[in-house]
C-alpha cells in the first residue's frame, strides 16, 4: 500500500470517494513530471522484487516519466539494467536514473527524437555498446491532441500523432531485431481508447488501434523465433501527457469515468510490464492486457 493513497476493501466498495486532481496545464507535450501537482506515484514500496529479470537488459522509450518511469523502477527491482529514451525531459530522466540506481541497477539515458528513422538504430547501438545484449524492448512514446471535431484535426497534427505513436514501433523493432533471441520480449503500449473509442481523440485512438494490430501480426511473425510480442492497454493514468494535452478544467475530473472513480497511478501498471517481460509469461504472445480501473472493453 502507498502511504496516503486510498485502497478500498470489498466492505467499502459502495462508499468510494472520487479522487480528483487540481486544475493544471502544460503547454508542451509530452510534458514534465516534476511540474505536476501532485506528482505521479511511480514506485510502490510494498512491491519487492524476486529476481524475475536478473541478467536482462531493456530499452524503455518514454522511460523518463509516467508509466515509463514506473516500468524502469519495476524492472530495476527485478534485477534488470536498462536504457531509457526521452525527447527533451532531461530533469525527469535524471530523476528516473537516480531511482533506478537506488535499486542497484544501471540506467543509460538516451535523448533524441524517435520520429527520426535514423535515431532508433542509434538507440539500439548505444544500448548494445553499454550492455552487450538486448532482451526486452518496451515502447511507450506518445502524444495526443484532443479535438472536438475531426475537421479540427489538421494534416500536420495527424502526421505528428502517427509519426510519434506508430512509426517508431517499426523503426525500433527493425533496429532491435538482429539482437533479439529466443526468450526476448517486445511490449507495446496501446490504450483503452483503441477498444472503447474516445470522441476527443480520433487520431490518437486510431494509432492505438494500429498498435494492437501491429502487436498481433508481429507476434505471429516472430513466434517461430521464440520472441514474444504483447501490449498493455492502460486506461486513464496520471502522467505528464494528461496535463500537457488536456485543459486545466478537464484535468479536474480526469479518471472519474472508471468504475473505481479515479485515475490509475503509474506504479499500478509496472507489474503488468514485468509479467510480460519475464519468463512468467512464456506462453503469452499476441495479447493485449487491460489495466483500466474497470472500463469494460471487447478484446
Amino acid at each position: 500500500m502507498i502511504p496516503g493513497y486510498p485502497y478500498y476493501g470489498s466492505e467499502e466498495r459502495c462508499r468510494q470517494v472520487p479522487i480528483t486532481f487540481p486544475p493544471q496545464h502544460q503547454n508542451v507535450q509530452p510534458g514534465l513530471e516534476y511540474l505536476m501537482n501532485p506528482t505521479p506515484i511511480s514506485d510502490n514500496p510494498a512491491y519487492k522484487g524476486s529476481g524475475k529479470m536478473n541478467g536482462k537488459f531493456a530499452i524503455i522509450t518514454g522511460g523518463d516519466s509516467g508509466i515509463g518511469r514506473a516500468i524502469a523502477i519495476g524492472f530495476a527491482k527485478e534485477g534488470a539494467d536498462m536504457a531509457i529514451v526521452y525527447l527533451y525531459e532531461r530533469e525527469d530522466a535524471e530523476a528516473t536514473r537516480r531511482m533506478v540506481a537506488q535499486y542497484g541497477r544501471k540506467c543509460l539515458l538516451i535523448e533524441g527524437d524517435l520520429r527520426n528513422p535514423a535515431f532508433s538504430p542509434e538507440v539500439v547501438r548505444r544500448t548494445i555498446e553499454a550492455y552487450g545484449r538486448l532482451d526486452v524492448l518496451v515502447m511507450g512514446q506518445g502524444v495526443q491532441y484532443p479535438q472536438d471535431c475531426i475537421t479540427d484535426i489538421s494534416n500536420e497534427q495527424m502526421e505528428q500523432t502517427y509519426r510519434t505513436n506508430i512509426f517508431p514501433m517499426f523503426y525500433l523493432v527493425k533496429a532491435a531485431y538482429p539482437h533479439l533471441k529466443s526468450g526476448s520480449s517486445i511490449i507495446s503500449t496501446a490504450s483503452v481508447t483503441a477498444y472503447a473509442g474516445a470522441p476527443l481523440l480520433v487520431d490518437y485512438s486510431s494509432t492505438k488501434g494500429a498498435i494492437v494490430s501491429f502487436t498481433r501480426s508481429l507476434s505471429l511473425q516472430l513466434a517461430c523465433k521464440g520472441i514474444r510480442v504483447n501490449a498493455v492497454a492502460p486506461g486513464p493514468i496520471w502522467t505528464p501527457l494528461i496535463v500537457s494535452s488536456y485543459s486545466a478544467e478537464y484535468v479536474k475530473t480526469f479518471g472519474l469515468e472508471t468504475a473505481m472513480k479515479r485515475a490509475g497511478q503509474p506504479f499500478e501498471l509496472a507489474p503488468t510490464y514485468i509479467y510480460l517481460a519475464s519468463d512468467d509469461s512464456s506462453f503469452v504472445t499476441g495479447q493485449v492486457l487491460h489495466v483500466n480501473g474497470g472500463i469494460m472493453t471487447e478484446t
